[in-house]
């Protein structure tokens, strides 16, 4: 059984398109197979279509979600939901194609537990965003100690054994694309060109991108911390070296220099540094807080299943 997990908020214009070129894709390979749409506190017209599927297809399940939880929240309730020995993650957006499931189904067949899809192009979107993500992925590949593949997203199978790993995994604070590298097991990459949005926006905006960035850097490196230490240890030698200097040169020579442009300099440098890393420091603390309260990922609304 293969199951397909479709995290979906503020879909209504794709899906139609989308329900009709993947059932058209599993019905040519699989026979035994469900769609796990997860509405995430979708506001448009998401919910009733969904709804209309569930009641004309026995193989798709809705799982609506009580507000709007994130998409990484969404995908791991998709995971909760699935039973099938094989769980694809694909958007609804159609930027992933369906067409690439048989592939992925063909590599864990041969062995492997995690396929994931790497793009070696991005139609469609910004020159911005473009290169914002390069860079995004080659850093925290740099900085982690866990190899998470670049250019790559949530667009992937994962067998039963990796499912059932990450359902053991308890964190609030999820960054999905750490937590398939993390768990381990064999991968491997299937390379595609990503498409452009079949219809409507893209919901993450830069803010969000930015917060995801965050999240990730956050949850799998304590680099930040440690750059923190050198920097402020670097700092303060440089500091005493410099307070020696000034005290020997002035018992010398004597200082009659007003000094006030270098002193506000100075003041302002090592009070921006110690602001930067009390924001890093309060990132940590802030997610080590959301941790500490045990909240449930998600609440779910209703179950429709035929």
């Amino acid at each position: 059984m293969l199951s397909i997990i479709i995290p979906a908020y503020n879909e209504q214009e794709v899906l139609g398109e989308f329900y009709a070129r993947v059932t058209a894709v599993l019905d040519s390979m699989v026979s035994d197979y469900e769609l796990i749409f997860v509405n995430d506190g979708s506001r448009d017209g998401t919910l009733p279509l969904l709804e209309k599927f569930a009641e004309s297809d026995p193989r798709v399940v809705v799982i609506d979600l009580s507000r709007n939880f994130g998409k990484e929240i969404a995908v791991s309730a998709g995971i909760d939901f699935a039973r099938g020995d094989a769980v694809v993650i694909i958007d609804a957006d159609l930027q992933d194609p369906p067409e690439l499931i048989p592939e992925f189904v063909r590599q864990w067949q041969n062995g492997f537990d995690n396929v994931y899809a790497r793009r070696v192009s991005r139609d469609g979107e910004s020159t911005i965003k473009k290169v914002t993500a390069y860079l995004f992925y080659r850093f925290i590949r740099m900085i982690t100690n866990i190899d998470i593949p670049a250019d790559t997203g949530d667009f992937r199978l994962l067998s039963r054994r990796a499912v059932d790993s990450l359902k053991q995994l308890p964190e609030r604070n999820r960054f999905m694309k750490g937590l398939y590298a993390w768990i381990g097991y064999p991968a491997i990459a299937v390379e595609y060109r990503r498409d452009p949005r079949y219809a409507g926006d893209t919901k993450w905006n830069y803010w969000k991108l930015w917060n995801f960035a965050l999240e990730g850097i956050t949850s799998f490196t304590e680099v930040p911390l440690k750059v923190a230490s050198y920097v402020g240890g670097f700092i303060a030698f440089f500091a005493f070296c410099y307070g020696i200097y000034i005290i020997v040169n002035t018992l010398l020579y004597g200082n009659p220099v007003a000094g006030y442009p270098s002193l506000i300099v100075t003041i302002l440098f090592l009070g921006g540094i110690q602001l930067v890393f009390i924001g890093i420091l309060g990132e940590y603390l802030a997610r080590a807080f959301s941790e500490s309260k045990r909240r449930p990922l998600y609440f779910v609304n209703k179950v429709l299943r035929k």
